[in-house]
């Protein structure tokens, strides 16, 4: 399907309906959970980490072996 400009392509007529709506909120969607399940483990590596060494620091502070 070829388009006459890139506002149409934004829109995507179809048979005089718009779907470009629908497809452009269904790529932004998928975008958006690809994005989270890149950056949420390594959030939650990062936290994990810090309590581990906040741990380690309270136990040597005070004097227990890990």
């Amino acid at each position: 399907m070829a388009f006459e400009s890139f506002a149409e392509f934004l829109v995507m007529n179809w048979n005089g309906r718009p779907h470009g709506p629908y497809v452009w909120a269904a790529y932004g969607l998928t975008l958006a959970v690809v994005v989270w399940n890149i950056v949420q483990p390594v959030v939650r590596r990062r936290r994990w980490q810090r309590e581990q060494l906040a741990q380690l620091k309270r136990e040597a502070r005070d004097g227990r072996q890990p």
